[in-house]
């Protein structure tokens, strides 16, 4: 696939893993989508790494799209627990 695929991929697996976790991020639209495209290349390798399936096959297979909605969950839920301590961190001491 293309990068332009993976981008489009990405953006779409990252709202789609918004919508599974819901709640309010740090940040906005544009961190979004940036985690989402960095969590569907992360998907895709973590699915060829630890399963050893090729979850990079096509555009419409399954596994591409279950990957890359995977790691921009994981990456959500990182960016989560990182930029949230800090946002708490800010308003406790005031």
């Amino acid at each position: 696939m293309g990068i332009i695929a993976w981008i489009i991929i990405g953006l779409l697996a990252g709202a789609i893993a918004k919508a599974l976790m819901p709640g309010k991020d740090p940040g906005g639209i544009i961190i979004t989508m940036l985690i989402g495209i960095v969590g569907g290349l992360l998907g895709g390798w973590l699915g060829k790494v630890i399963f050893g399936v090729d979850s990079i096959d096509g555009f419409f297979d399954l596994s591409t799209w279950i990957a890359a909605i995977a790691g921009s969950v994981i990456l959500l839920a990182l960016y989560r627990l990182v930029t949230g301590n800090r946002h708490s961190h800010r308003h406790a001491t005031r």
